[in-house]
């Protein structure tokens, strides 16, 4: 999304004249120093040190949820500014940003700053580029719609002392702010025929109607109510609690409702009526860039499309192994008896997220024959969100708080559990937790020698989907996935990313029906309704994020099977996984430059 930053007025001229020379034999004073050190390493270095610096604290200042999401308190009373001055205010800031980065010269700089130089670059440059499709005028979707953002706010901010319960008070005066300028955006998106599909957004409006009808007691916006610390007084509790309440009952649910109403019936009757980002104008351009930007690689979507049906046919191939050893002939029949036996079928929220627990248990005890180098931050097993579980995926993480002040989180949706499938939770909860994105997000948290923007703000999906789904077949390193219906289910979630190749480029560039993306589901999965169609309406609204699991994880496989065959016996799978691990997110194709560079060191 894009940032804003403060304009500063300005004031009489006559009475800055004093200032303006001093600032002009000042600028020349140091136009003339920069020649004359122009072609200094050392200068531009600490150019290069102080852009980056710049630009983060522009980052911090314009997006202070993110401030806080990384332990810097000096925004917490704000939050981010979606103004159409806003958006354009940005852009500017953006195209600046990269002139003065392209114009650094960085040769014999060392090779970690000419990175830091080449990824800034890299993401300056994407987001130009996504600027011209107007993403800002579809704000609004059933998987992560801005109106379901800010109701998870209590989630991820502080509550230890009185001026936090403060802060909190004055983001949610603010909420009302965004949501409006939400509409008004959506009204663009009208006006240019930005629309997502129309059923999607009649899901958006029941989301935003649920957090609008929420009783008091049970909305997310006062849960930090339902646990104050011990430090606060009871007559601080009782202001606060009156002031957030009523801020919550006349301000945030009347704008919830105005902007449902307004999606309702003013903008979901727009909506389009073909599933693929192809109906959209641009439609073609905007799916390229989102295959360039999640896959992080030149691959088209027809390549993309003939390496998942390529793929479906030899996983099946293993499944169909274990489907025989269990009695069954083939894989429909296999699937069959899996979507029918109730046994196969969770019980309860409660037994989901006892799962989770159990496997984020047993992984920890293996994670040091796995790693060198292991997280500090813990992690926590929770239920998902109410308002949003329903259109949600089975579990996702939150990452937890850079200075350790929150956990990371698996979130576990609990909705209709009788209709989800246990035997991929185990998987689920490698890929959610450890060794997955708990893990890889922590560490990355915690490589102080890197530039915030590296650690924290770097949208690598196939590095970071890709590990988490590798993460999944480290269960099996580790000894786990005995039962055979969880190794078929680990096996599912492999078929499941490959399935996803196939399906999302066939919605957005073979112009699939949401039918067709669900039959290709059925015929090739034992995957429960329920999440079949999370899934594909999710594909349908976040095109191209669904390739990249399997991009970033087939990159690793080749990555490490080089290295083991490079290496012999000096291969170290436990320094092999830290090499992956400890710079952060990185392209593919930088990951694999730096692979390629520890390969050949070991050697």
């Amino acid at each position: 999304m894009l940032r804003t930053h403060p304009i500063y007025g300005g004031t009489v001229l006559r009475s800055l004249l004093p200032i303006l020379l001093a600032i002009l034999v000042a600028t020349v004073v140091r136009q003339a120093t920069a020649q004359s050190t122009s072609g200094s390493l050392e200068a531009r270095r600490a150019e290069l040190k102080r852009l980056l610096n710049d630009e983060w604290e522009y980052t911090l200042r314009t997006a202070p949820e993110l401030a806080t999401n990384v332990g810097d308190e000096r925004y917490n009373d704000r939050i981010s500014d979606f103004s159409d001055k806003a958006i354009a205010d940005d852009l500017e800031h953006t195209r600046q940003a990269l002139k003065r980065f392209e114009a650094l010269d960085v040769a014999g700089f060392p090779e970690q700053e000419k990175l830091n130089h080449t990824l800034m670059v890299r993401t300056l440059r994407e987001s130009v580029e996504r600027a011209r499709f107007k993403g800002w005028e579809m704000p609004a979707t059933q998987f992560g719609g801005i109106h379901l953002e800010y109701a998870s706010l209590s989630s991820y901010v502080p509550f230890r002392n009185v001026k936090d319960y403060e802060n909190y008070l004055a983001r949610i005066h603010q909420i009302p702010r965004v949501l409006d300028e939400a509409i008004g955006h959506m009204r663009d998106g009208v006006r240019d025929n930005l629309m997502p599909p129309k059923y999607l957004l009649e899901k958006v409006a029941a989301q935003a109607q649920q957090v609008a009808d929420t009783p008091l007691d049970k909305s997310s916006f006062t849960e930090p109510l339902r646990k104050f610390p011990d430090s606060i007084s009871q007559p601080d509790r009782a202001r606060l609690q009156a002031a957030i309440e009523e801020a919550v009952k006349n301000e945030i649910a009347p704008a919830y409702t105005r902007f449902a109403k307004f999606v309702r019936e003013d903008y979901a009757p727009h909506g389009r009526v073909d599933p693929g980002v192809w109906a959209l104008p641009d439609g073609e351009a905007r799916y390229r860039f989102a295959v360039r930007h999640q896959t992080t690689t030149d691959f088209t979507a027809d390549q993309i499309h003939e390496m998942g049906l390529k793929s479906v046919a030899q996983i099946e191939q293993e499944m169909l192994k274990i489907a025989k050893s269990q009695g069954f002939s083939d894989l429909k029949l296999f699937n069959a008896h899996i979507r029918q036996d109730p046994a196969l079928h969770a019980k309860s929220g409660q037994q989901l997220l006892d799962l989770y627990t159990k496997y984020r248990d047993q992984m920890y005890g293996k994670l040091p024959e796995l790693f060198g180098r292991l997280p500090k931050n813990k992690l926590d097993v929770v239920p998902m969100e109410e308002f949003r579980s329903a259109d949600s995926v089975p579990a996702d993480y939150s990452i937890g708080g850079a200075n350790g002040s929150r956990p990371g989180r698996i979130n576990v949706n609990e909705y209709a559990p009788e209709k989800r499938l246990l035997l991929n939770v185990e998987a689920i909860a490698y890929h959610e937790g450890v060794p997955g994105h708990h893990l890889q997000f922590s560490i990355a948290q915690e490589l102080t020698d890197l530039p915030p923007f590296r650690r924290f703000t770097l949208d690598v999906n196939a590095y970071s989907e890709g590990w988490a789904f590798y993460a999944e077949r480290l269960g099996k390193e580790a000894g786990f996935y005995q039962d055979p219906y969880s190794e078929y289910g680990r096996l599912q979630n492999e078929m499941w990313r490959a399935v996803r190749w196939v399906v999302d480029t066939g919605v957005h560039s073979k112009h699939w029906t949401r039918q067709q993306m669900i039959d290709f589901f059925h015929e090739h999965t034992a995957m429960d309704d329920q999440n079949i169609e999370t899934e594909v309406d999710r594909y349908i609204a976040w095109p191209g994020q669904a390739l990249s699991y399997k991009m970033g994880q087939t990159k690793i496989l080749e990555l490490r099977a080089r290295a083991q065959k490079e290496l012999g016996p000096k291969f170290d799978v436990r320094a092999f996984h830290d090499a992956v691990l400890d710079q952060g997110p990185l392209p593919l194709d930088v990951l694999e430059t730096k692979i390629s560079e520890w390969i050949k060191e070991r050697k």
